[in-house]
């Protein structure tokens, strides 16, 4: 597989994995919380910290396989992709918080 591939599906996953705690009421995707209620707005950061972790590691996982070794980073990558991650949450993060709300009250 060749390595544009390789980062197009890595970017695709990270897309993916920013949007999903926005959309998903089951905590980590498997858990059912009791009564049915919500989940609280601090449960669905800290499962989407967990995915960025988890992207970041796939990212270095990648790298070690595609280039034998993973390049030192410094404070700079981490605050650039921890960034490009909220950006990439922004869809889920606004169909939570605006877009289901606005639809109700249209009736939709």
């Amino acid at each position: 597989m060749s390595q544009q591939i390789i980062i197009g599906i890595w970017l695709g996953l990270a897309i993916i994995a920013a949007n999903l705690p926005w959309l998903s009421e089951r905590w980590l995707f498997v858990i059912v919380r009791q009564g049915g209620q919500a989940k609280p707005f601090w449960l669905r950061l800290i499962e989407w910290g967990l995915l960025y972790a988890l992207i970041l590691a796939m990212g270095f996982g990648f790298e070690y396989k595609a280039a034998g070794t993973v390049q030192a980073q410094g404070w700079e990558f981490y605050t650039a992709t921890l960034c490009l991650f909220m950006v990439g949450a922004l869809p889920g993060f606004v169909y939570r918080y605006q877009l289901r709300r606005l639809l109700a009250q249209a009736g939709w």
